[in-house]
């Protein structure tokens, strides 16, 4: 079992950076597939970025595209989503989660496809 932990969330104004980072609790996760959801107010939890276990393959929603990065550190069993050009509606509380399916491509973007969930880390964009 792996248990992510998230942290780097804040307040930013638009047009802004800001670099969140999952870590994992008391051993490696490099064998299991990481993805980052988030969910604002009112509105459903909806995928943001994945990346495989090898970091060989990653994965944006259409909204993260081009903006957002998703990488990983194994040595530090670390996952970090690089969030560029920040606009208001990436106002959300970001969710970092783990994977241990080995068919990966089809699932990424589905909270089924996950199993373990950190508490999540807010972020706030400023107009």
């Amino acid at each position: 079992q792996v248990q992510p932990v998230e942290s780097g969330g804040g307040l930013v104004q638009a047009g802004g950076s800001l670099r969140l980072s999952c870590a994992a609790s008391g051993r490696t996760y490099s064998s299991y597939h990481m993805g980052w959801f988030r969910q604002a107010a009112g509105k459903e939890r909806e995928f943001v970025a994945a990346i495989n276990g090898a970091g060989s393959q990653t994965y944006y929603a259409d909204s993260a595209k081009g903006r957002f990065i998703i990488s990983r550190d194994g040595a530090q069993n670390t996952v970090a989503l690089q969030m560029n050009n920040l606009k208001p509606e990436d106002t959300a509380v970001y969710y970092c989660a783990a994977s241990k399916l080995i068919y990966f491509r089809g699932a990424y973007s589905t909270e089924g496809g996950y199993d373990y969930w950190g508490q999540g880390t807010p972020v706030t964009v400023s107009s």
